[in-house]
This record gives C-alpha cells, structure tokens and sequence, in this order.
C-alpha cells in the first residue's frame, strides 16, 4: 500500500494503522525524508496501450532500473525510485538491501559517506542520502522486496505527461514494501551506467519514416552537428540545439510516435523522445533512435554535447 503525505486541496490517503495485537508485525515502510528536485515512482511501465492514447512511461534509463532491482533481488519490472539531480533521502522501517545504480552520485547514511557500494544493507531507522550526480542525472535506488505503490492499467509508473500513476515523491511520503527477497550474487562493477562524463554522446539511430522529406544537405546536418541539449529536456523528451533543419510547409496528418523517434517541429530544433513521450505527432520523425541507445540519452543534461550517428 501506498500512503502519501497530503498536497493542498486533497484528501490524504489513509496511513498504515498499527495491526492488532496478535495479527503479526509491523508492516515494513520506506519513508521519503527528503525528495529532491524530481523523483518518481518507476516500474516498467504500461506498454500496449498506445491505440488507447496512453503512453509507456516507465523508467527514462531502462538497463540502470534493472539492475537496480537485480541488485536488491527483485524481478526486474519491480517498482523503485528515478531520482533526478539527487537530493532524495530515505529511511527504512526494517533492515533490508538497498541498491543504487544509474547516474553515479555520492551517497551517505546517516551523513557518513558511503564508498564504493551500489548495493549496502541500510539498518531500520537510518537515512540514506543521495547527492547529486557528477555525470549523467538519474540515479535508481530499489530495496528488497520492492516498493508497493498505486497501479494504474497494470503499472505503478508514474508519467509526467498525462498524470496516471502514483503522486510524484514528496516529503514525507511513505511507501509499503513487499516482502523480503534474497540478494543473489551480482557483479556490483556494472552498477553505474556509461553517462556522459565531459565529452560528447554519440546515439546510434535508424532513417525513417520520414526522412525523405528532408534534403540532403539537411540529413547531413543532422549526422554531422554537434547538438547540445537544451534547457527543454525532461521525462518527455530532450530538445537539441544546433543549426535548424528546414521543413518547409509541412502538412502531415497526426500519427504514431515511439520512444526515440527525432521528431523535427517548425523551429527546425530536433527532439528525441523519451519514456512520457506523446503517443501521436503531427511533426515529421526524421529517425529513431537505438533501443540500445535511448537510455543514454535519458542521462543527457542541458548542455551536453549529443552526436547522431545513422545505422543502416
């Protein structure tokens, strides 16, 4: 169950109640001390459902979120948090594994800096502080036996487009957590995904579907440019600034849109899609980036340096 702090003019959801005597223990709950500028709710999230008009949603960097739930012992489409740009702390009713993985960021518990652990055993009632990253800006943190949040058609990912899924992290909140899990044997060196640490992304990405209606010069630009990320970036998708392309008077009817496709709007500046990405566009899609390598992009901040590379 999950059970948030109240935001104005809602209702709160009921807290966890004490159980009667002789109906078992407390149950276990993580509690948010502090959530930072932006972290959500995550599991794989809702996918299928575009000809209903619902986005995928789920994790912006999907390999970090697995690993995460890997590290901690959970199936790996089990809810856990996306934390951006740091800034989240938490503390555990009961002892359980903690992993963190994703953008690297200094960790401490109980102000006491912790070296070296994507994955740590975090004692009932201590906090565990996540800074902020010195590359990429999305970190995961999973626990044992998984967070237990608000489903919404099948999935507990929260998406910052249309709203569905659990409230965003807040101070305060608290979550339920399933039951303990084992923690197998993982190698701990692939915790941190491969962000970009100063000098530029490279993304593979498939033409199409329509490519042909930009000129040579102008695909060309695309390949050879070295973007940069605006400031317009977020769980929807990231905005690239560099020499416009040309689109013309471009009329095209509405149609569907997936995650990684380099939609191209009248401003010429392309954007790529991530996971709350909308499901139609009436812009055209010059290309689609890498299943491989859309997460990469998800770590990207304003300012980074993004190259598109085609692959045919």
């Amino acid at each position: 169950m999950t059970v948030t702090s109240a935001a104005p003019g809602r209702r709160a959801r009921p807290r966890h109640r004490s159980p009667d005597p002789g109906t078992g223990p407390e149950p276990a709950v993580l509690t948010v001390v502090a959530a930072g500028p932006a972290a959500s709710v995550q599991d794989l999230g809702r996918p299928g459902l575009a000809h209903l008009g619902v986005p995928a949603s789920g994790p912006a960097d999907r390999r970090s979120f697995r690993l995460a739930n890997r590290l901690a012992g959970n199936p790996e489409d089990t809810p856990a948090l996306e934390i951006t740009l740091g800034g989240l702390a938490i503390t555990l009713s009961t002892t359980r594994h903690v992993a963190v993985t994703g953008a690297p960021a200094p960790l401490t518990v109980d102000g006491v800096p912790v070296e070296g652990a994507p994955r740590l055993r975090l004692r009932a009632g201590s906090v565990l502080a996540v800074g902020r990253p010195w590359a990429g800006c999305r970190t995961y943190l999973a626990v044992s036996g998984g967070i237990e949040a608000e489903r919404v058609l099948g999935s507990a990912s929260r998406d910052s487009l249309t709203g569905l899924g659990p409230d965003p992290v807040r101070a305060g909140a608290e979550y339920g957590l399933g039951p303990v899990r084992p923690v197998p044997a993982v190698p701990l060196e692939l915790a941190f995904s491969v962000v970009p640490c100063g000098g530029p992304a490279t993304v593979r990405f498939r033409w199409g579907p329509r490519h042909e209606l930009f000129d040579a010069a102008d695909r060309c630009r695309l390949t050879t440019t070295p973007w940069r990320v605006s400031a317009e970036c977020d769980r929807v998708g990231a905005r690239l600034t560099g020499p416009p392309l040309a689109i013309g008077s471009v009329d095209l009817p509405s149609e569907g849109t997936v995650r990684g496709a380099i939609q191209v709007p009248p401003s010429g500046e392309p954007i790529v899609f991530l996971a709350d990405h909308p499901v139609t566009g009436g812009y055209p899609v010059i290309g689609v980036v890498t299943d491989a390598d859309i997460d990469l992009v998800g770590q990207t901040l304003p300012g980074d340096e993004l190259r598109l590379a085609p692959v045919h």
